[in-house]
Order: C-alpha cells, then sequence, then structure tokens
C-alpha cells in the first residue's frame, strides 16, 4: 500500500497537461490545451485538457478525469500503478507497505500478466549481464552490434538461457503461476512438459507508450534452419502487435519535439538510429504497417518518414503501408539507403551529423519516390506506364485534405509528363467510385436498421437536471468565495399584491446556495448530484482553502469523471474554431452573484410551475372536491411565478 503523504504529493508535483503531452500531441488552445483523441479515431480533435482546473475531457467518448484517470484509462494501470508511473516521472520517492499474500491473490488477470512480463524483463537483463553464459553470447553479440552499455541499459536488452526450462523454473520458484506465464507466451505447455519459448535468444522486450512491458522480441543466435531468426511473443490480453511500437516509449517526447517521426523495419535499426542520436524512430518490429500503429503516431505528430534498405523488393512491398499513412491524413516522406545499406548499419557507419544530413538530402515526398519506383519498371512500356499513372493517383485519392490532393496530381502530372486535367479526370473517376460504393453500404445498412427500427420519442430537456448541474458547476469553481448578494424579499402591499424587493447582503458562495435551498427546502432529484451536492457543502465547511485539483482527487472514479463532465462542458465549443469561421459567440459576463441568483431563480421558477402543473392536475381529476382554498393556492403560486419570471427577464 503507498502512503497517504505520497499519493498527495505526487497530485501536488504532477501536470495533466505534461503527462498527457506524453502520449498525444497537444496544441494551446486559449488557456487549454487540445489533440486528438487517443480513445477513438478521429481526425478533427475533440480531446481537451485543463491546466488551470488540472483535469481532461474527451468528447468523442464521454471519458474525462484527472491524471491517474487518463494514466488508468490509456495505460491500463491501477491505481497504484498510475501513482508509480507519476512518482517515477518526477523523481518522487514513494512511501509503501508490503502487499499481503490476499493483496496478491486479488490482483487481476490483466495485472497478473504484467507482473509475469515485468519478472521476466529483470531476469533476462540479469542473465545477461550476471552470468557466464550470458555474458560470453548475449552481451558479445550486443557489443559486436555496437551498442554501448548505455544503450543496452535504455532499451532493457537481456539474453534467455540455452536451456529448456530454465526460465520457467525460475518463474515458477518465485511463485508466478503457470497460467500466466503460458498466456503471455514465455512458456509453452504442452501435456506435461513446459518449454521456454525464447529458449537461447537475445531479448527485446516490447513496451508501451508509458513504458510497461506488453511483450518481447527474440533473435537466435546460433544457425538453425528450422527456427526463426526472430520470434515474439503471441497474442494475448496485453500483447496485440498490430497496435504497438518497437521504442515508441524511448521516442515519443522526441517524435512530439522534432514534430516527425522515422519509421523503420527492425529493432535494431531502432536501437542504432537512438544511440547516434536520432531519438524521434520507431519500428512495426517486422510486422505490415497497420491502421492503428499509425494512429499512434498520429497522436505525437503528423509527419512521418519511412526509412527503406536497398531491397527494391521491399521496398514496392511496403508501398501499402504510405497509401495507409495517407488515409490518416497525415504526411509522408520517404528515404532509401544505399544498396547492401540498411538503417542500422547506415547509422552504425556514420556520424549524427552525417546521418542528419543524409536523411535531409535524400527524404523524398511520397509522390517523386512513389513514381521513381514504378517508373523505372514502366518507362518502355505505355500499357504499364498508365497503370502506374493511376496506382500514384489511387494514393492521392485516398488523402482527405482537398488541396493537398491538387498539389500532389499537379506534381504527378510534371513527373510522369501527363496533363493535369487526365489526372483530375481519373481522380474524380476513383472518388466517384467510393462515393458509389460507400452510397450502397449506406444504403445495406439503413435496409437492415429498416427492419428493426423502432420509432423513438423526442427527448424533452430535464430543465431540473440542468439546473442541478450548474449549481454543482458554481459550487466546484466559485463556492469558497465571498460575494455581495442581491436577496429578494417578498412582501405583500396594502392592496394585496405580491411584490418582491431587493436586499444586498454578503456571504460566501457555498453558504448562499445551501441557505437558498434549505429555506425553499428544495431537494436534488439527481441522486448522483444529491450525494456530490452534500460532500462539496461539507467539504467547503471543513476549510478554508477549498482546492478544485485537490477536491477531484479524493472522490471515486464515476464521481470524478462526472465532475469532468460538468466543468469541461463548456470547452467542447472551443474545438470548433468558431473565431476562425468569422462566428463570434456571445461571451460570458456574469457576475458570480448573478450567476448564482439567476441559477437560483430559475430552479425556483421551474419547481413552482411544477406546483401549479399538480394542482391543475388534481383540479381536473377530482373537480368536484377542489375547494376555494385550492383555486387561491394555485393563483398565489402562479403570480410568484409570475414575479420571478419578470426578474429573469423572461416572457410566459
Amino acid at each position: 500500500m503507498i502512503a497517504a503523504h505520497s499519493i498527495d504529493q505526487v497530485f501536488e508535483t504532477a501536470r495533466v497537461e505534461e503527462v498527457i503531452g506524453d502520449f498525444v500531441q497537444l496544441k494551446k488552445s486559449g488557456s487549454n490545451y487540445k489533440g486528438l483523441s487517443p480513445f477513438s479515431d478521429e481526425r478533427t480533435p475533440s480531446f481537451m485538457v485543463s491546466p488551470v482546473k488540472q483535469i481532461w475531457k474527451d468528447f468523442s467518448t464521454g471519458k474525462g478525469g484527472n491524471v491517474v484517470a487518463f494514466l488508468m484509462e490509456h495505460e491500463h494501470f491501477t491505481y497504484p500503478e498510475a501513482i508509480k508511473y507519476l512518482a517515477k516521472k518526477y523523481n518522487i520517492e514513494i512511501e509503501e507497505t508490503e502487499q499481503s499474500n490476499e493483496q496478491k491473490e486479488a490482483a487481476n488477470e490483466r495485472e497478473s500478466l504484467y507482473l509475469v512480463s515485468e519478472f521476466a524483463n529483470s531476469y533476462f537483463q540479469n542473465i545477461l549481464h550476471k552470468t557466464d553464459q550470458g555474458k560470453s553470447i548475449g552481451l558479445s553479440y550486443f557489443k559486436e552490434r555496437g551498442f554501448t552499455d548505455a544503450t543496452i541499459k535504455t532499451f532493457d536488452l537481456g539474453y534467455s538461457l540455452n536451456e529448456w526450462q530454465a526460465f520457467t523454473d525460475e518463474a515458477l520458484k518465485k511463485g508466478y503461476k503457470l497460467e500466466f506465464l503460458e498466456k503471455t507466451g514465455l512458456t509453452i505447455v504442452k501435456e506435461e512438459k513446459r518449454f521456454d519459448r525464447f529458449k537461447g535468444r537475445v531479448m527485446f522486450p516490447i513496451k508501451s507508450m508509458s513504458g510497461r512491458i506488453l511483450g518481447f522480441g527474440g533473435r537466435i543466435l546460433i544457425t538453425d534452419k528450422k527456427a526463426a531468426k526472430y520470434l515474439n511473443s503471441p497474442e494475448s490480453d496485453i500483447y496485440h502487435k498490430s497496435k504497438v511500437l518497437y521504442g515508441i516509449y524511448n521516442a515519443k517526447q522526441s517524435i512530439a519535439k522534432e514534430d516527425n517521426c522515422y519509421l523503420v523495419e527492425g529493432y535494431t535499426d531502432v536501437i542504432q538510429f537512438h544511440q547516434t542520436g536520432i531519438k524521434n524512430v520507431v519500428s512495426s518490429s517486422g510486422t505490415a504497417l497497420t491502421s492503428e500503429q499509425i494512429r499512434l503516431i498520429n497522436r505525437l505528430t503528423k509527419n512521418i518518414t519511412v526509412l527503406f534498405d536497398g531491397d527494391a523488393a521491399g521496398m514496392r512491398a511496403s508501398l501499402r503501408g504510405i497509401d495507409l499513412i495517407l488515409e490518416q491524413g497525415m504526411n509522408v516522406k520517404v528515404c532509401t539507403f544505399p544498396d547492401g545499406e540498411d538503417p542500422d548499419s547506415f547509422a552504425k557507419k556514420n556520424t549524427l551529423e552525417e546521418l542528419n544530413a543524409y536523411l535531409e538530402a535524400h527524404a523524398k515526398d511520397f509522390i517523386q519516390f512513389k513514381a521513381s519506383i514504378l517508373y523505372e519498371d514502366s518507362k518502355n512500356d505505355p500499357i504499364r506506364k498508365a497503370e502506374t499513372i493511376r496506382d500514384i493517383v489511387n494514393s492521392i485519392a485516398k488523402i482527405p485534405d482537398t488541396i493537398k490532393k491538387e498539389i500532389y496530381i499537379q506534381e504527378c502530372a510534371r513527373i510522369m509528363d501527363i496533363s493535369e486535367a487526365v489526372l483530375f479526370s481519373t481522380l474524380a473517376q476513383i472518388n466517384q467510385k467510393g462515393l458509389k460504393e460507400d452510397s450502397k453500404k449506406n444504403k445495406q445498412q439503413q435496409q437492415r436498421f429498416e427492419v428493426i427500427k423502432h420509432e423513438q420519442p423526442v427527448k424533452k430537456v430535464d430543465v431540473q437536471y440542468l439546473l442541478e448541474r450548474k449549481i454543482i458547476e458554481v459550487l466546484l469553481l466559485y463556492g469558497n468565495k465571498t460575494e455581495d448578494f442581491e436577496d429578494l424579499v417578498l412582501k405583500e402591499t396594502e392592496e394585496g399584491k405580491l411584490l418582491l424587493e431587493p436586499v444586498i447582503q454578503q456571504a460566501k458562495v457555498f453558504e448562499k446556495i445551501y441557505l437558498d435551498l434549505q429555506e425553499d427546502e428544495m431537494e436534488f432529484s439527481n441522486p448522483q448530484f444529491k450525494d456530490l451536492y452534500y460532500t462539496i457543502i461539507d467539504k467547503l465547511n471543513q476549510t478554508t482553502d477549498f482546492e478544485l485539483r485537490t477536491f477531484i482527487n479524493t472522490v471515486d472514479v464515476n464521481t470524478a469523471n462526472e465532475i469532468t463532465n460538468i466543468l469541461m462542458e463548456d470547452e467542447r465549443y472551443s474545438l470548433s474554431d468558431w473565431h476562425r469561421k468569422n462566428i463570434f459567440p456571445k461571451e460570458k459576463n456574469h457576475t458570480i452573484a448573478q450567476l448564482v441568483g439567476e441559477t437560483i431563480l430559475s430552479l425556483r421558477c421551474f419547481l413552482i410551475e411544477q406546483k401549479v402543473k399538480d394542482f391543475q392536475q388534481k383540479t381536473i381529476e377530482h373537480k368536484s372536491e377542489v375547494n376555494k382554498s385550492v383555486l387561491e393556492e394555485v393563483k398565489e403560486y402562479s403570480n410568484l411565478k409570475m414575479l420571478l419570471s419578470r426578474k429573469l427577464n423572461r416572457v410566459l
């Protein structure tokens, strides 16, 4: 268990914009930051971070909360793990007590897979550095590749003994269950036998963006035609190879800073580039590039430079990956290395200055690269040249941005020596075909929908819900502030008319709201708001230095999410960049006292209206039983409603 004072120190130190900035590229938007949602596939920002309130909100999925909630949602951390991650990031020493056996048993399955993977990572590093076999075979291999001790430590490189079950035996001895060793793929179980999957291999741990161990890649060092040169962990609850990029943990900050990501093919390509000094580099780990991997980069930058070795066949096979990048609305450049060289070998032979100069000089825009590769095979064959041009235009058609499309069409016309008109015509045909296919799919979906479609009643606006929500918002933002309030005292004239007379009184916002609700015996109808209301009132009563960021860290996850929903609702509209579209929404210019007064008056007015409706309904249902006093009461409530509405400047 982590000590309470350690948790408090973490919350006081951690900045939500800094932590989330490690996972999402954030751009300033007024007093807030915005970016692409890390929880959904989108091209326009719907993710907002508030440094002032120290909370975040994802409008595309409805998720939100504080810095710990983000880590728990994005990285699937438990609460203690999120605290430990933040403590490590901000160099905070945390005090914790030893977990009991019962607590260890209570860890869920997913967490058990992470624990097993973390143990394996430490074990393989220990074998590499502290055993004769590890030093003579594994460490020697890494040294031959030119990796320094610092680099080997940075990437947690390791070695698995060339023995059938050395790792498995050690893991079982330490108390890890065979069930989870098998599910992570570290151990292969066949009936009564157990085998180490990575026997005799150097180990490359594959980490999430936050540094958690998801799986491993292992390279065999002996010549064995029956064994794969590289072997990866199998798919599991924590490792999905199509959603992971090797090196993203070490590269994320550099990618965001440089606003560019170099994409290579292998583990050693990433490591050698990093050691040379270029750290904004990741690898798809030998698998075909996927949309999920591209979106991972897209959160950090819009620019990708794909690095290929001199193998022409391999480059053609990788062209599909470029189309996928274009579909995500990203900017793509391609750089190839001389024949016989790959990113690893080239970086090893050159200094940082030489490597940077080469990349700068040889990185081509995707259209130039694709044209040069395909053109060589088709320049003397008109039919193949036509197919090549259509292939290039197909790639251009995948770009969402219309202006970029036109520029690329012009560039293609220049390179391939063909008129722009023909290319635009071809592009229109491709787009039309795509529209027809989309229309057909939509029509089929619509037909399927119509079979099961039911008429949905129009949902009415819940006025009381909105007003109660507003009261919670006011308490959270201004509860401890002292204001001059204009109270309305109801008086009866000599003629028997009701009048509201203003009286100025000074009070704290939370006291004013509490007393007004008490005086009118107004209760919250929403149970969650009711609980939250009394929690906030109690907190404000107990302390004079109420802080929103401290308060939100003390409530449960569901309550924290609801608080975020309330406080970030207004930020939704700043995502639309209305000012850039010459739309200028009216700024809020209410004083706090006005805001409190109008909210309470509106709630009173609504509840009175409900009361009148109840009386009217009773009058209809029990007409014969209605007496004069009931009618008088209806009249009084109606008059009071009229007065309140006038005060609010509303037309009845």
